[in-house]
This record gives C-alpha cells, structure tokens and sequence, in this order.
C-alpha cells in the first residue's frame, strides 16, 4: 500500500527545492509552510537542560502549562511528546483495526498513520460518513484549506462513535490561530476523543519538536506508557513552558498574524490571484493557472505548497521580512506580466 511506503512530501524541503529550481536566486523565501516566520524569541537555556536528562518535575509543569493554555479540563488530560508526527499512528491504534476515515482533502499522514496502525483507510468528503467509521479523523482548522466545523457537530460525533466504540481524533495543530470556540480541548475527558495540538507551527519553532495529544486520563495514561520517561527533551521543556505562559506575546501574535494576512490578500489580489480559504498562517489560493504560478514563482526562488492531486490550487504562508515582500511582489508582478502578454498574443 503507498500509504506505508514512506512519507508524503511536504512542503518545507529546501533540498527538493534546489533540486526543482536549480537556477533560483537564493537564499529561498520559503511559502511552503504553514510555520509562523517569526518564532517565539530565543534565550539561553540552562546548560542543565542539555546535560542531564529531563526532571519528571519539569515534565509535569508542562502539562499543567499546556492544559491552562489549551483549555483542557486539568494536567491529567494531557500527554506531551517530541512532536505531534510521533502522536498519529500512536493515536490511531487506541482502538481496534477497523475502518479509518479522514475528512479530507487534509494533512496526508493522518492517512498514513492510521494504515501504520492497520486501519483500511479512505478520505471522505462528506462530514456524515465519518459516522460510520472506527477511527474518524479530522483537522480543524484544516490545512490547506482552512475549513472550520462546529464544535457542536464534532461532539455529535464523538458522541456517535464512542457509543459503538469508536475513536474521533480531531488535529487542531492550527487552532492557535482559529476561532478558539470551535477547540475540543475543553471537552478532552469526554472518552472516545483525542484532541492534538501542535507548538512549533504558531511558534515558530518546528524543529523544536513538540506536540501534545489531550484526552480522558485513561488514554492518556495508555500513551505515556508508551512514551515512557524523558519523551520531551530538555530544551523542548523549556521552551514549551515558558511560550505556552506567555499569553501576551501569543495575543499580540495573533493581532499580528491577521494583519499580515490581510496584507498577503492584498498582494495576491492585485496580481489577480484568488484567495478561498486558509488561516492567518496560511492563505489557500485557486486558479487555473496553479502549475504556471507554482513555476514561475519558484524559478524566482518564492517556493509555495502545490499538490500534486490537486492541480489548481496552491498554499502560500507568509513573509518574514520586508525584503522577503518585495521578493514576492516583485514575482508576481513578472508573472502576471507574462500572463498579459500571452493573452494579448492569444486575440492576435
């Protein structure tokens, strides 16, 4: 099966990158991510955090930090691990091999994960036949294209499926950025449901590898004995522990994010570029002309997420720095230049 061939490509690999535009200006402005490019900011970790192994202590005040931040019902609903990849197939073996179903189109290794874990696997479309699944997975908000359902609907079917003993895993690694309200964090000790929650995306520290999976404490407990001691490395602890309490820099992020979107929609708009979806780390764009875009830009050292089932669509994240605007605008500017050209030769 070519779910368990390897992993999906992603976007984010600038090897791949140089290897498609071998003749791109460089440094490469990355869009392929849906990665905040401004990070939480650095500091100095305690040499003990490298030296020693995690203090269960440390550990635990994670959690705790987590479960406040998130929402969950308390430290107990919460397990941290190195990252939440590492979470899915994990997850998706809480409950017997069944039928897998994943909302989609979505993040491709929740289909993945869940063959791992020796589900038969389909994407539906329609939010009803998750229904009918043993393991229903879902991303709220989804990537790429930022589709939200109710919290009201997701419990429904949590309800539905823990009845018949089933599992609903609902992946909110961009819930940091979403309508809040929608989160299932509160409700994580419901039983039959697992919420994630990615860090390194809204803090922009990805190859810290951090990632928390809350649930009903039972579940819980059966995922940390398969972590067992020292899952999340000492730097990983310290810097989830201070981030995560650090509510008025993510707030002010949050202002700041929606305004660079704002100003990413603009762009696109000007260029002719149809923005229909995303989060304010992300944009999701359709046009007929995805490939040409996706091409162009990339030859000019822009990289934006293309997929290869999905020829007419593209996802772009944002710019870091104000050189990395003029970078874009500058692309999109040439390439909507040559798109004029050729409809004008086109009517000649």
């Amino acid at each position: 099966m070519k779910l368990l061939d390897g992993a999906v490509d992603h976007g984010g690999s600038l090897g791949r990158a140089r290897a498609l535009f071998p003749n791109a200006p460089q440094p490469f402005v990355d869009l392929s991510t849906g990665i905040n490019p401004h990070s939480y900011p650095l500091f100095d970790l305690p040499a003990t955090s490298l030296s020693r192994l995690p203090e269960a202590a440390r550990a635990r005040e994670l959690t705790e930090i987590a479960a406040r931040t998130y929402g969950a019902p308390s430290p107990a609903n919460v397990v941290a691990a190195p990252g939440t990849q590492i979470l899915l197939p994990r997850v998706a073996s809480l409950v017997r091999p069944g039928k897998a179903l994943v909302l989609g189109p979505t993040y491709a290794e929740h289909a993945r994960a869940a063959a791992i874990a020796g589900h038969e696997v389909s994407e539906v479309s329609d939010f009803m036949a998750l229904a009918q699944a043993d393991l229903a997975i879902i991303v709220n908000p989804n990537n790429p294209d930022g589709r939200v359902i109710e919290r009201d609907r997701l419990l429904a079917l949590a309800a539905g499926l823990r009845a018949r003993g089933g599992l609903l895993v609902v992946d909110e690694a961009f819930m940091d950025v979403g309508p809040r309200e929608h989160s299932l964090a509160a409700d994580a000790d419901q039983g039959g449901l697992v919420v994630l929650r990615s860090f390194g995306k809204f803090f922009g520290l990805a190859g810290l590898r951090l990632g928390f999976a809350l649930s009903n404490a039972a579940t819980v407990g059966r995922l940390e004995t398969q972590f067992g001691p020292w899952a999340v490395a000492g730097p990983a602890l310290e810097y989830g522990i201070r981030a995560l309490a650090d509510i008025g820099w993510q707030d002010a992020m949050r202002a700041s994010l929606a305004e660079a979107a704002a100003r990413l929609d603009a762009l696109f708009g000007r260029f002719g570029v149809p923005v229909v979806g995303g989060t304010t780390l992300f944009r999701y764009l359709g046009l007929p002309d995805a490939a040409g875009l996706f091409s162009a830009l990339g030859e000019r050292g822009i990289l934006l997420r293309h997929f290869n089932d999905r020829p007419f669509v593209l996802r772009a994240g944002l710019p870091g720095s104000q050189e990395e605007w003029l970078r874009l605008e500058s692309a999109l500017a040439e390439w909507a230049a040559r798109r004029e050209d050729r409809q004008k030769g086109s009517k000649q």
